[in-house]
């Protein structure tokens, strides 16, 4: 198995400028990158996840 880095929220929102409230309603709706979970109380998301929906986002800007 693979090291994939994994972001915790705080940082997380820091990368995508949004707040908690907005990342779960896109996790909620399909449209942001769902997290995985750590621990029992414990999640992050995969970076590379995340890289790839912010580069969607800046393709459909332009």
């Amino acid at each position: 198995m693979t090291d994939t880095p994994i972001v915790r929220l705080p940082e997380l929102m820091k990368l995508v400028c949004l707040c908690k409230g907005s990342i779960y309603r896109g996790v909620k709706s399909g449209s942001f990158p769902a997290p995985v979970k750590l621990s029992q109380r414990a999640v992050g998301w995969r970076r590379g996840d995340v890289i790839d929906w912010i580069d969607s986002r800046q393709k459909a800007q332009q």
